[in-house]
């Protein structure tokens, strides 16, 4: 197969072992720095162009698009798929999982455990927003930070009221969210591929951060997962529509909790759980790209 890898660099780790994994299954790959391609759009004739050529004969595109770059990124990935090509992760899924509101939105309405969440952005009802989650402490977010940035634990109703303030003078949008004290600076990062987990593992803080991201200094534990962590990171991967991601989720007094469905999941967690995740991709994106509707449909 002639497979893209649309990455911002070929340097990146994760976009490195898809490449190798691909290569040791006999593919031809190629790495594209999807922000400087540019697309040309007329009647009956749509193209990408990279560094001065076309990028057509493609049989699969895989997305490695950076949450700073969501919009272009997303609109690279639509235009392969209105050529009828493969993509591993779709466009609209990769919005959907981007917009914390929306995707939020989505796990709800699947019936997919999470903690209680206000969304707000020039509410001046604080009061009311604080009362809806439980009360002070309560973890701020803001609706599109990643990695753990712009995220902030409110241990009082004071501090609360203070960070909503200074959101709302700045028009940002943002999300209070109860906090899960049992679960303080641990979650669990469940690898799905193909609607099943493939790996996962417990993220645990170093310090007293509540919170666990790796790129926050976190450190990863492999974990096997109960039944119903299982069934619960596979729903809400199905509920934002991820055929490949990461699915962040606590350990709660009553049951696991999804915190964010991650459309670019890294690959750290093949070193922590001796998971080949990378070539579960591959063998995943040569079955679904043979498997492909020929017919695009918008939104699909």
């Amino acid at each position: 197969m002639r497979i893209v890898i649309l990455s911002k660099s070929n340097q990146n780790y994760s976009t490195k072992r898809l490449k190798e994994e691909a290569l040791k299954r006999g593919h031809q790959v190629r790495i594209i720095n999807y922000a400087k391609c540019f697309v040309t759009l007329e009647m009956g004739n749509t193209q990408v162009h990279y560094r001065g050529r076309e990028v057509k004969d493609v049989d699969a595109v895989i997305p490695r698009i950076a949450t700073r770059l969501t919009r272009y990124g997303s609109s690279i990935v639509r235009q392969f798929e209105t050529q009828n090509v493969f993509t591993a992760t779709t466009s609209i899924s990769i919005v959907r999982s981007r917009d914390k509101l929306r995707s939020m939105q989505l796990i709800a309405k699947a019936g997919v455990g999470m903690p209680k969440t206000v969304f707000a952005r020039e509410t001046a009802d604080f009061k009311g927003v604080l009362e809806q989650v439980g009360g002070a402490p309560v973890i701020i977010k803001v609706a599109r930070g990643t990695h753990g940035n712009g995220v902030v634990l409110a241990e009082t109703s004071k501090a609360a009221l203070a960070v909503m303030q200074a959101f709302y003078v700045e028009g940002v949008n943002f999300l209070v969210q109860e906090f899960i004290e049992e679960s303080a600076g641990v979650d669990i990062r469940a690898f799905v591929v193909n609607g099943k987990v493939v790996a996962s593992m417990i993220r645990q803080s170093l310090d007293d951060d509540f919170r666990s991201n790796l790129h926050q200094g976190g450190e990863g534990i492999n974990v096997d997962l109960t039944p119903k962590e299982r069934r619960t990171a596979e729903k809400a991967a199905k509920a934002i529509g991820l055929s490949i991601c990461g699915v962040d989720m606590m350990r709660s007094n009553r049951g696991p909790l999804v915190l964010e469905v991650n459309a670019s999941p890294g690959f750290a967690i093949e070193e922590v759980t001796d998971v080949n995740v990378a070539e579960e991709v591959i063998k995943y994106v040569e079955r679904a790209a043979k498997a492909r509707r020929l017919k695009d449909k918008v939104g699909a």
